[in-house]
């Protein structure tokens, strides 16, 4: 992993880079509860790849033209990157797409969409965050329209670099222009909240540490 940000960024909890994030103003990009991962040891880090999806009301009428863009998304990632579908109903993705992503050196996928083949992706141990499990193809109902672009997922505004951080917690979005000053931030939160740790397992009140932290 070359990016030094994101190395710093993925030995951070999402719960504390969301606080920092908050302190900076950026209060929305969280995104949404109900995208969960497939697994429970499933995390990641990395700078988003994006890709719009929208509903199709049929498959293309070329055989040529089935999973195009879904391909082309796949084909088009370098290591490092983190697929981030947009918010849309159908089942997107499944186990052979995280096989090729994974061979890519993709981090993992974040889409706000349904996925299948669970079994499989789990096995893979490819790091996967969706909005629900559904078995039904992609082909006809849903489809990717563009690659790179800014998308919203899971109510949070995501573009093409920033970098994207999923644990259990959930995920959250750092716009890659607020990358150093949010990891420098959350890196001291972290330490700071040690040192409340600490004090609590003494048998400190939590506001006797809170007054004296500021942290809760």
């Amino acid at each position: 992993m070359s990016d030094p940000w994101m190395t710093r960024l993925g030995a951070l909890p999402v719960a504390v880079v969301s606080d920092c994030l908050d302190a900076l103003g950026l209060r929305e990009q969280v995104m949404a509860p109900h995208l969960r991962p497939l697994a429970d040891d499933h995390a990641m880090v990395g700078r988003a790849h994006t890709m719009q999806v929208l509903e199709v009301d049929g498959p293309p009428a070329s055989a040529d033209l089935h999973y195009a863009a879904e391909i082309a998304a796949v084909d088009s990632v370098e290591p490092g990157h983190v697929l981030v579908g947009s918010t849309c109903r159908g089942s997107l993705w499944g186990e052979l797409l995280s096989t090729a992503a994974q061979f890519k050196g993709a981090a993992g996928i974040v889409a706000d969409t349904f996925t299948r083949d669970v079994a499989g992706i789990r096995a893979l141990g490819f790091p996967a965050f969706f909005a629900g499990i559904h078995a039904a193809d992609s082909l006809g109902r849903i489809d990717v329209a563009e690659i790179g672009v800014e998308i919203t997922c899971g109510g949070v505004r995501v573009r093409e670099g920033d970098y994207v951080l999923a644990d259990l917690d959930g995920v959250v979005v750092v716009p890659a222009e607020r990358i150093e000053q949010t990891v420098t931030a959350a890196e001291e939160k972290s330490r700071r909240e040690g040192d409340v740790r600490a004090l609590l397992e003494e048998g400190r009140t939590v506001r006797e540490v809170f007054d004296s932290f500021g942290i809760l």
